[in-house]
């Protein structure tokens, strides 16, 4: 019952600090690690406390592997570099220098400094991924930093267990049967190479059996246990046999976040998103919540020590300043010597400040040092230090990183550039599908004609979503109306259901088909929401796809400044105006009733047109079907 209640009080203080937080536009995290802080010293309140076995077979596997699902393989090969240069690189520059600044403040060895260097070494996969999507970071900077943090633990992880056998200790966690290893420079290499090679492989083993598994598991909710229980697996499966658990996590979860539109049916893809995304919410909440609940007893522990309260104090704040100077001073100068041999070196070197200053520590910090040995000298005040820097990093980078964003300019996704990518995208698929029923000589004509507007109102949808008029779209005006008549329609349907006249399941069957179309179309309205709200900028320079733009643009002014003049003389209203590049020729987009933009196309022959929305300086190609 206890056990119970606890879990249920931790799940609602998640939502409701939460909630709370996006309120005044405070990240989740920052807020719950207060609340849990607080909550530490108030009486009453019972002492939970995080068992090393608890985060590191328990909490880790899944959020790793969430993160994972959601993280892109293309994006990661694409980035492999730096990725591999600040998950082993950085992490062992950052626990050699702490290890000279703890070796110099306090009476304890230099491997075990070290160790405490491998401790808070790494930052944390939960907090560079709830950071990051909060203040909204470059995507190339959002891959890198969680590809460092899904990686350097188990860097970290082999540093601490080498660190502690060369310091004559047997880490906490391995069992009666711990015994302390001899350390050479032979058996420190071996040790990297059994976890990452190995780790790698279990990985690709378990992506393998659950894939095949997959291909023959056709329930929705079977599939989706599956998906439970794979992070557990890999893990379990990768430390028996002494590799990275944390690796293999990870590449199982890369492969087949990747390989799911082949391998899983769409029911289970959805579902398993949408039951990973409450999970994830609940477990990466609450890991900072459990963080900030350990500091009262933390530091009760300190007090009965042999160093004071106010030296460990002092010795965490020099840690976390270390931790803090040697992330720039790793990862500047490669940005530079990057940066230098690149066409856009300003920009690489902003993010470059960004990311050197995105390195918050989490609960895997944490449970590193609860790992030490009960027998290890000064152990409370090494715990306490872990957690000095855990909390300073995620107080004072998470709340100073959107600043310095603001300060360097350094921006987010830009919504507008987005929908303009996904109209091209939408609509090279589209055409692909209607290419393939037009190529069945069997394909009814009225079907094949229902189908291509079906298309085309798809691809127009995303066209709608820019420009700045403050009349109704055709796709709003849709919205709008049918989710008056799914309303109308549940009413009815509840009235049904109250006077039992229809049996219960067909009813229920009726209400789930209405309850996924209501999801689409208002998931649809919030984007196109997100995309107005942004500042009117001309978005960043679209890769040409064709010769027509390559080709220098003439530099032509608008033949009429009333707008689209067929419009005009029709009575008609036009959705978003667009200009020939040839001849100036201003006409109304495909949303339009009139369609005057892509007519002047067919009767002209003129190729290229270009938006003449206020800030959009993007270009299409009529001919290649190409953005630019």
């Amino acid at each position: 019952m206890d056990l119970a209640l606890t879990l249920t009080v931790i799940a609602m203080t998640v939502i409701i600090v939460a909630r709370l937080c996006e309120q005044i536009e405070l990240p989740a995290p920052l807020g719950l690690l207060g609340v849990g802080v607080i909550a530490s010293f108030v009486p009453g309140v019972p002492t939970l406390s995080l068992s090393p076995d608890l985060v590191l077979f328990g909490l880790l596997p899944p959020l790793l592997y969430a993160a994972a699902l959601n993280t892109s393989l293309i994006d990661i090969r694409a980035n492999i570099g730096p990725i591999l240069g600040l998950s082993v690189g950085l992490v062992l520059f950052t626990a050699l220098g702490v290890a000279l600044v703890a070796s110099a403040l306090l009476p304890i060895s230099f491997p075990l400094a070290f160790a405490l260097g491998a401790i808070v070494a790494p930052p944390d996969a939960v907090a560079a991924t709830a950071v990051a999507r909060q203040i909204g970071l470059p995507r190339r900077i959002t891959t890198i930093l969680e590809g460092e943090s899904l990686l350097n633990d188990a860097t970290a992880l082999v540093a601490l267990r080498t660190a502690l056998a060369a310091a004559g200790l047997a880490i906490a966690h391995a069992g009666a049967d711990a015994h302390v290893e001899q350390v050479s420079a032979a058996s420190v290499a071996q040790d990297f190479a059994i976890a990452a090679f190995g780790g790698a492989a279990t990985g690709w083993l378990v992506f393998v059996v659950v894939g095949f598994i997959r291909k023959v598991l056709v329930e929705t909710a079977a599939d989706t246990a599956l998906s439970f229980a794979v992070p557990f697996v890999a893990y379990v499966a990768a430390e028996k046999v002494h590799a990275s658990g944390v690796i293999a996590v990870v590449v199982a979860g890369l492969f087949l976040g990747h390989q799911a539109p082949v391998l899983q049916s769409a029911p289970s893809r959805l579902s398993e998103r949408v039951n990973w995304a409450s999970i994830t919410f609940l477990l990466e909440n609450a890991v900072f919540l459990l963080i900030g609940l350990q500091m009262a007893s933390i530091l009760d522990s300190v007090r009965a020590g042999d160093l004071t309260l106010g030296r460990s104090v002092l010795v965490g704040c020099a840690v976390l300043a270390a931790c803090l100077i040697l992330r720039p001073l790793w990862m500047l100068p490669f940005t530079y010597a990057s940066a230098r041999s690149s066409g856009d070196a300003s920009d690489r070197m902003r993010a470059g400040v960004i990311g050197s200053w995105a390195g918050m520590r989490g609960v895997v910090t944490l449970a590193a040092a609860l790992t030490l040995p009960d027998n290890t000298p000064y152990r409370p005040m090494l715990v306490l230090v872990a957690l000095i820097v855990t909390v300073g990093t995620l107080v004072l980078q998470g709340f100073s990183l959107p600043w310095l964003c603001r300060v360097l300019d350094v921006r987010g996704p830009d919504p507008r550039e987005d929908a303009l990518v996904e109209a091209t995208v939408v609509g090279a698929a589209a055409g692909a599908g209607l290419r393939a029923i037009e190529a069945d000589p069997d394909t009814d004509p009225g079907v094949l004609a229902t189908l291509k507007s079906q298309s085309a109102a798809r691809v127009n949808r995303i066209w709608e979503r820019l420009g700045s008029q403050q009349s109704e779209t055709p796709s709003e005006t849709y919205r709008r109306t049918r989710l008056t008549m799914i309303a109308a329609e549940r009413a009815e349907l509840l009235r049904m259901r109250s006077t039992a006249a229809v049996d219960q399941h067909v009813l229920t069957a009726v209400l789930n088909s209405m309850d996924a179309e209501e999801a689409a179309l208002t998931w649809g309205a919030h984007r196109a929401a997100r995309v107005r709200e942004t500042p009117l900028r001309p978005p960043d320079a679209v890769t040409a796809a064709c010769a027509h733009l390559q080709s220098e643009a003439h530099c032509v002014v608008p033949d009429t400044p009333d707008g689209c003049p067929a419009c005009l003389a029709e009575g008609l209203t036009w959705v978003h105006l667009r200009m020939c590049t040839e001849c100036g020729h201003v006409g109304c987009c495909d949303s339009s009733p009139g369609k005057h933009a892509s007519a002047h196309f067919h009767d002209s022959g003129h190729p290229v047109m270009r938006s003449l929305e206020p800030g959009e300086a993007w270009r299409w190609c009529f001919v290649d079907e190409a953005l630019g």
